[in-house]
């Protein structure tokens, strides 16, 4: 809301500016509602401009998420919107050029059709009409459009804004993820044109308000131009009334105000303004590229890969280690393998963080893609080569791999709650494992008491990435007398009928698989019903539609006085 409000208060201050504005009483008159409405959206484009990036800024959002000066809860899950929020800003972007530009190309038009003979300072135009001659089938090209500073550099701003959200789609991203990533790196042109598109100059403003006021009356000039002046100023300046005036002749407004004539002493003075938009973007784009320069001196040394495991279901386990590398449970790295893509980065959730006792961290990846298959395929020809060579601990042979982050995701507040709700879908459960880990090294440290975790998969196999993790932290539990502390419920959503997680030790995961979806409300309910009057935290990393029904069900008030706060990262 204090988003919207603000775009809304810069769009009408600034419309109402260019358009009541003394300073722009001449341009206004030449240029109509196309100067107000153009100015206008750029206020609002400045002003997207700069926020879009901010989201972007991902240390500072780790930073301001493990922070101990960000305590409200509240707080912490306005930076989880850190996307919706950039991708909000980018809409707005795309729609407000669209706007700006269709108001310029009015002005363009205007500048043609009002050109002004006495206020040349003010013409983009070079003569009356300049742009309407322009015929279809004409070789010369539009002046104010093309061959402009601001002209050229808006026309090629808006090929990379169109392509940049063209790639941004669903479709586009999900079917090739290359071509949205090295689109959308496009921005920095974006910005570059955007410095220079400002400095054009082309609106101009008076700069001599005192000596000139707007419309008012010069005798010099009318007398050297034998005008024929309002019989009102004949009386004042008879010594410049060199013919007789028309009697029926009205006073201009302009030229009166509260019953007195202002009087010009000089000529009106016009300059460019000083391009506002490098105060908008300069700072959030000097602090992403400050934030990016740390991350490349953060990673440029490649990790040590200790172990490539093959999961079921196209799923690859990569277990690494890295000197003073710290991450806590939930947060993700953005993994980079030259011999994959110079360019190409992917960010993975971490399933395992390093801790006091060991220093090994890992990511599981499922093979969907270019990328992974190409990464898959080098780490696992290499993997096979070591270990017919080479004993384990002389496994080197991997393919360098560099390692950037961690980040912040929402995951982390898991273990802030009294009582979370957890529920996976599919590979969505990566978040997950970190947590599950973490508490199977010390779950004792932590707020968590009661942790429901809800993991819904369509072929059984997929149960097998972590069913080891799951059965340790249930025999961990019960020996230490707290088998309440973590409620595991499986779903298997695609069957032909009743299965069994092959193997004896799973035989406390084979009594909590259950066949078909869960019911969410009935679900919601018993855990309300077994919370009374308590705040629980409700995570979800899955499919859109699992997303929106959790989201609607923790919105809905209960009877037993339960709070729940949603929580999601959501694939699709």
């Amino acid at each position: 809301f204090f988003w919207l409000s603000l775009n809304v208060w810069f769009f009408w201050k600034t419309f109402l500016l260019y358009y009541r504005g003394q300073q722009y009483y001449y341009l206004h008159q030449m240029l109509g509602l196309g100067l107000c409405i153009s100015r206008a959206s750029a206020s609002v484009l400045n002003l997207n401009c700069c926020l879009a990036l901010l989201p972007m800024c991902r240390v500072l959002l780790a930073f301001l998420r493990g922070s101990q000066k960000v305590v409200s809860r509240k707080t912490r899950r306005l930076l989880d919107k850190s996307k919706t929020f950039h991708v909000t800003c980018g809409v707005t972007i795309c729609i407000f050029s669209v706007l700006h530009v269709a108001a310029h190309l009015v002005n363009a038009l205007n500048f043609s059709e009002n050109y002004s003979e006495e206020f040349l300072a003010l013409n983009v135009a070079n003569y009356r009409g300049e742009d309407t001659n322009i015929t279809l089938h004409s070789s010369n090209v539009n002046h104010s459009v093309f061959v402009s500073v601001p002209g050229l550099t808006g026309v090629i701003m808006v090929l990379v804004l169109f392509l940049m959200c063209t790639a941004s789609t669903y479709a586009i991203r999900f079917s090739n993820y290359d071509i949205f990533w090295y689109t959308h790196n496009l921005f920095f042109v974006f910005y570059m044109l955007l410095m220079i598109h400002v400095s054009g100059g082309v609106l101009k403003y008076q700069s001599n308000l005192e000596e000139h006021p707007p419309g008012c009356f010069n005798p010099n000039k009318t007398l050297r131009e034998n005008m024929t002046v309002p019989k009102a100023f004949a009386e004042m300046f008879p010594d410049y009334t060199p013919e007789p005036f028309l009697e029926d002749l009205s006073v201009p407004q302009p030229f009166v105000q509260n019953n007195f004539m202002r009087v010009c002493s000089e000529e009106p003075k016009f300059q460019s303004h000083f391009p506002e938009t490098w105060f908008w973007i300069s700072g959030p784009l000097c602090l992403y590229c400050v934030e990016r320069l740390y991350r490349y001196l953060r990673s440029n040394k490649p990790v040590t890969i200790t172990s490539v495991i093959s999961h079921p279901s196209n799923v690859l386990e990569v277990r690494m280690m890295k000197v003073n590398f710290k991450a806590r449970p939930g947060q993700y790295v953005i993994l980079h393998c030259p011999r994959v893509s110079a360019l190409e980065s992917h960010p993975f959730t971490l399933t395992m963080c390093p801790t006091d006792t060991k220093a090994t961290f890992g990511v599981h990846l499922k093979v969907v893609g270019d990328w992974t298959e190409r990464f898959r395929d080098l780490l696992l020809l290499h993997s096979s080569q070591d270990k017919e060579i080479l004993p384990i601990f002389q496994q080197r042979r991997y393919p360098k791999l560099y390692v950037d982050g961690p980040f912040g995701s929402p995951f982390e507040e898991s273990l802030k709650y009294e009582v979370s709700l957890c529920v996976a879908g599919g590979i969505g459960v990566t978040p997950f494992a970190s947590v599950l880990n973490t508490l199977l090294d010390n779950w004792k440290c932590y707020k968590l008491r009661r942790l429901y975790f809800i993991w819904v998969c369509r072929d059984i196999e997929s149960f097998r990435w972590f069913a080891d993790l799951l059965c340790m932290l249930h025999d961990k539990l019960w020996q230490e007398n707290r088998p309440d502390y973590i409620n595991i419920q499986l779903y298997l959503s695609q069957t032909d009928g009743i299965q069994k997680i092959i193997g004896e030790k799973y035989q406390a995961l084979n009594s909590r698989l259950l066949i078909g979806r869960p019911r969410w409300k009935l679900l919601f309910d018993e855990i309300a019903k077994c919370n009374r009057r308590k705040t629980i935290g409700v995570f979800c990393c899955g499919p859109n539609k699992i997303s929106k029904i959790l989201h609607k069900l923790s919105n809905i008030s209960n009877a037993y006085g339960t709070r729940f706060e949603y929580n999601k990262e959501s694939f699709s």
